[in-house]
């Protein structure tokens, strides 16, 4: 008998999941809920789903066994308490949380009641941090010294039609949500390949002067005016990381939204849009082709909801470095996307869940890719003076 998952939030990232899950051989049933009954009764009639509830209360009543969280991202954390002190297994879509409090909560909540906490980071699973990982375990990096994340992407480019989607006619209060309290695209991407977490941090804020009542504090439901963040961070080793979360930028985040580069003593590795190269002191090798994922149909049906710039992100096939073999065979042919991420997150979940296993991006690591981002917005607001990130250990073994 598999477990049965339940899904809050019909928005623009469901859909995929919904699929997935619907066909995992682990998985019994998924369940639905949304706070919008017509949004909630079209997907749930789109996706099979034939189990709906009227609210998050409602579903955390009854008897599913897991709470797969897709809300808007200043939810997440307050919703994951919630289902884990009512016994349901959680799955969250990034942030893990936007106050370290609520962060520290989850953790102790994990501990006290062995429940399953997993963030769903894609970049945990793009080709350019599996390759990465690769190299650092061959030890062709040598001692990795620094590393960059980037995650570019500009509101132009799909945000607003998100926002508006997502915000309704108040759209702007929440379009201004800070940069770094969105950082696990950026800083889980380099700490998913080094292993280490951050320390300290000194950001700097880039006030925005679009003037278009986004990130204007006198409308931000976050009093935020920063479009544009770049933090540097001291790591437990002794390395350094620097990371930039860019909403104004004249950069194609439709063709890539996260950039990762890591330099070593021996090898180096760095990513732009459309190129990608390996390097070492004996030359330069081109790896582009090793992190091409072949985009799907960017007209499905799924996507209807979605503004064309962001199509790109929510189909995609997988890498020549991705294991394919590890998959449920069930996924073949199903879509996939976030460079090949989307597959790997669903089955990861099951299997953390089913067997009882720490899944890779559990609450330990969730909480040192999400903490640095909180102490960095709190940095730029202070004019980038250094503040100490609390951590809160590794997993348990």
């Amino acid at each position: 008998m598999g477990i049965s998952i339940g899904v809050v939030g019909a928005g623009q990232f469901a859909p995929s999941f919904l699929r997935l899950w619907s066909a995992h051989p682990d998985v019994s049933g998924v369940r639905l809920t949304d706070v919008l009954p017509d949004r909630l009764a079209e997907v749930a009639a789109k996706q099979g789903v034939a189990v709906t509830y009227q609210s998050f209360e409602d579903m955390l009543e009854s008897d599913v066994d897991a709470i797969a969280i897709f809300t808007q991202r200043w939810f997440h954390g307050e919703m994951a308490i919630k289902a884990l002190e009512a016994g349901k297994h959680v799955y969250s879509t990034v942030p893990m949380a936007i106050e370290a409090d609520q962060i520290a909560r989850i953790i102790e909540l994990v501990k006290e009641t062995g429940l399953t906490y997993m963030m769903g980071e894609t970049s945990f699973y793009y080709p350019s941090s599996v390759y990465c990982r690769q190299r650092l375990a061959a030890g062709d990096f040598g001692r990795v010294f620094y590393a960059e994340g980037d995650y570019v992407h500009d509101m132009d480019l799909g945000f607003y039609a998100a926002y508006q989607y997502s915000g309704g006619e108040n759209w702007k209060q929440t379009a201004s949500f800070p940069p770094m309290l969105y950082p696990t695209h950026a800083v889980g991407n380099v700490l998913s390949v080094t292993g280490q977490h951050a320390t300290h941090v000194s950001c700097i804020g880039v006030q925005d002067d679009r003037g278009d009542g986004v990130f204007d504090k006198e409308i931000s439901q976050f009093d935020n005016d920063f479009s544009n963040a770049t933090a540097l961070f001291k790591l437990a080793d002794g390395g350094i990381m620097r990371t930039n979360e860019m909403r104004r930028v004249g950069y194609p985040s439709h063709i890539r939204e996260s950039r990762l580069r890591v330099f070593g003593t021996e090898g180096s590795f760095e990513q732009l849009a459309t190129t990608t190269v390996w390097q070492n002191k004996q030359g330069v090798e081109d790896v582009s082709h090793l992190m091409e994922t072949s985009a799907g149909d960017l007209n499905d049906e799924d996507l209807a909801n979605v503004d064309p710039a962001l199509r790109d992100a929510f189909r995609s096939g997988l890498s020549p470095v991705h294991d394919r073999t590890r998959l449920p065979a069930e996924f073949d042919g199903l879509h996939n996307g976030h460079e090949g991420s989307h597959h790997f997150l669903a089955d990861d979940f099951v299997r953390a869940v089913a067997d009882k296993t720490l899944p890779p991006v559990n609450a330990w690591v969730a909480a040192r890719y999400t903490l640095p981002g909180i102490y960095a917005h709190q940095s730029a607001l202070q004019g980038g003076v250094q503040l100490e990130i609390p951590d809160h250990g590794d997993a348990p073994a």
